[in-house]
Order: C-alpha cells, then sequence, then structure tokens
C-alpha cells in the first residue's frame, strides 16, 4: 500500500491513525517477534529519562503525591500583579502520542523505542527542539531508536527530522534527495549511535526498518504490513481523502 499525503487531513485523523499504527506494531512484537525476554508497550513518555520512565515501578512503590504547602499562596485566590499573563499551548496531539517501547523482562528497562513524528513535533520550534531534545537523550542512555517521519519538511527542519536529530551529535551535510522527502531512521544508541536512514516519497511502500535490541542484535519491523492493518481503521470518508489523486 503506498504512502498517503497526510498533510490533506487534519492533525486528530492521523492521530487516530498514529494510535491503531502504534497498537498494531505492538501487538506484532508481542506476538512472536521479539525474543521471549523482551516485549512491548504502547506508552507515553512526554518528558525526557527518569527512573519512572526507565524502569517499571508498582503502584506501592511509587512517591506519593506531594501535598501543598501551608502557608503559601493560592493562585486561583490571588493570582500575581503582573501586566502580562502568558501560557503556551502545546499541540494536544503532540502530548497525547504514544510510543512503542520494548522492554526487556530482567529488569523492565527500556532498551529500544519507535517514535512516528505527529505534525505537533515539528509546527513549532519549541516541538521541535523537544522532540530532538527527547530523542538525544534516549540516543545517549544507549537505548535504540526508530523514527518514522511521513510529513515533509518545514521551516524547522529543511533537511528532515533527521539531520534536526543528528546535528547534535556531529556537524554534517546530510541531504535529503529532492524527490524523497519523508523519512525512515533506526539508531543504534550509546555514546557514539549509528544511524541507518531510508529516504522514502509519498506513494512509496514501506520497507521493513532494523530496531536494534542491542548494538549488534536486531529484528525487522513490519512497517508496511502493520500500516495497511492501521489503514483499515481509518473512516472510510478520511480514506477517500487521502486517496483521491
Amino acid at each position: 500500500m503506498p504512502v498517503h499525503d497526510w498533510t490533506r487531513v487534519s492533525a486528530g485523523i492521523f492521530h487516530h491513525f498514529h494510535l491503531e499504527w502504534i497498537g498494531d506494531l505492538s501487538r506484532r512484537l508481542n506476538r512472536g517477534l521479539l525474543p521471549p525476554e523482551y516485549y512491548a508497550l504502547a506508552e507515553q513518555l512526554a518528558g525526557g529519562l527518569g527512573p519512572d520512565v526507565l524502569t517499571l515501578q508498582s503502584p506501592e512503590n511509587r512517591a506519593a503525591a506531594i501535598a501543598e504547602p501551608a502557608g503559601g499562596i493560592a493562585l486561583a485566590a490571588n493570582p500575581p500583579k503582573a501586566r502580562f499573563r502568558l501560557r503556551a499551548e502545546p499541540d494536544v496531539y503532540a502530548a497525547k502520542a504514544r510510543t512503542v517501547v520494548i522492554r526487556h523482562s530482567s529488569n523492565h528497562r527500556i532498551v529500544a523505542m519507535l517514535e512516528v513524528v505527529s505534525p505537533g513535533n515539528k509546527n513549532t520550534r519549541h516541538g521541535l527542539r523537544a522532540f530532538v531534545d527527547k530523542a538525544g537523550q534516549f540516543l545517549r542512555a544507549g537505548i535504540h531508536l526508530v523514527i518514522v517521519d511521513l510529513f515533509p519538511p518545514g521551516p524547522r527542519d529543511p533537511q528532515g527530522i533527521h539531520k534536526a536529530i543528528w546535528d547534535d551529535f556531529i556537524e554534517n551535510d546530510f541531504a535529503l534527495p529532492s524527490d524523497r522527502t519523508l523519512t525512515l531512521a533506526s539508531y543504534i544508541g550509546g555514546t557514539f549511535p549509528e544511524a541507518f536512514v531510508e529516504p522514502i516519497e509519498v506513494g512509496a511502500t514501506l520497507c521493513d526498518m532494523p530496531m536494534f535490541l542491542t548494538p549488534d542484535v536486531y529484528i525487522p519491523l513490519p512497517l508496511e504490513a502493520t500500516y495497511q492493518s492501521a489503514w483499515e481503521a481509518v473512516p472510510t470518508f478520511w480514506r477517500d481523502v487521502l486517496d483521491a489523486p
């Protein structure tokens, strides 16, 4: 099935597809693609590395919520007297995006992740910076990554999401081919990460990208088969919009 032009529809439609795709990938990984000592979860990792991200915690081990301090001033009752009060509005769908996370059953720590880029990851400078910073943080921690970006480069990533990530590691002149502006990328995490990049275009068939479990061992990730499965969950009206010439 050819990759569709997801710029034709709203972020909400892609988010629906994204969740279905992540779910199907997780199911297939857990049904025999992963070695028995590994398992996949669809998780929401909005922040960076922390003990709650790296290791699964049972409810009894989680710290209790911090009580509001006595003697402080309640913001709602007595807001500070400042001329301007501003609040950044995050992209709602980027904040809700889920990731395929591979954990090892011995200690339940993350060994690999798959991120599907959403429009909200690239439509603001902060969104792109947060995505790139998170990717770099995971790679430096030795976590292997697969990045799928089905959206063309914009003013903040003129050569695509891979170069934006790779620029944090090394000065490079990577450039996407002019006729292939979407990106599939697999990374081996570590102090000196390694990247495998496959540029594709709208209308292409997705190839199976390597998902590394260790720096020397990977499994092929069935992107095309799971894309087709997730596509069936897209409402007919929107499939017709995306399939139109």
